[in-house]
């Protein structure tokens, strides 16, 4: 059996305020929250390229290679921008329609899509990975894994510093509690 730990980021100044994020790093409560986290210990490490990301899995004391395909969806003009400056309209349209993609990013269906091939990936490789991401990037991977409509994308609340297991035995599952 092959398990991936999937370990979200640890809390920012962006995810506080309600900010889409840019390349901020984690604060103190972030990295306090973070040390908590037990993954995976002889694992394949991958994380994503954003400070925060890297940011965590040092904190674990995690050493990876970065993995472009791990980065955070892409909010296009919005990043750095507070959730209440964007219209609303464009900001309904954003957690509603999982092909949005009115800010210049990218649409979660594109996120999920990235996601199912690396997750894909992972199973031929057959090797324990822990990857160190975002919260985006683990609800992808949970709608991949249970086949769940991209529509169901925000329906997910995935916590900072939270660790998301994952078994694949042909096919793949998902593990709740401890391990």
């Amino acid at each position: 059996m092959l398990r991936v730990d999937l370990v979200g980021h640890g809390l920012t100044e962006a995810v506080r305020k309600a900010r889409f994020p840019v390349d901020e790093p984690l604060d103190e409560s972030g990295r306090a929250a973070v040390r908590a986290c037990v993954p995976l210990a002889d694992a394949l490490v991958r994380t994503g390229p954003e400070r925060r990301v890297r940011e965590t899995a040092a904190e674990l004391g995690l050493v990876g290679e970065q993995d472009v395909r791990l980065r955070d969806l892409d909010a296009g003009s919005w990043r750095g921008s507070e959730m209440s400056k964007v219209a609303q309209d464009q900001l309904f349209a954003w957690l509603t329609d999982p092909e949005f993609r009115g800010h210049g990013g990218e649409s979660v269906t594109d996120l999920v899509e990235r996601v199912r091939f690396w997750l894909a990936e992972i199973a031929s490789s057959g090797r324990d990975t822990v990857a160190v991401t975002h919260p985006a990037v683990v609800r992808a991977a949970l709608l991949v894994v249970l086949d769940a409509p991209a529509k169901s994308f925000w329906r997910m609340d995935v916590p900072p510093a939270s660790v998301t297991r994952l078994h694949y035995r042909g096919n793949w599952t998902l593990r709740l509690g401890n391990g």
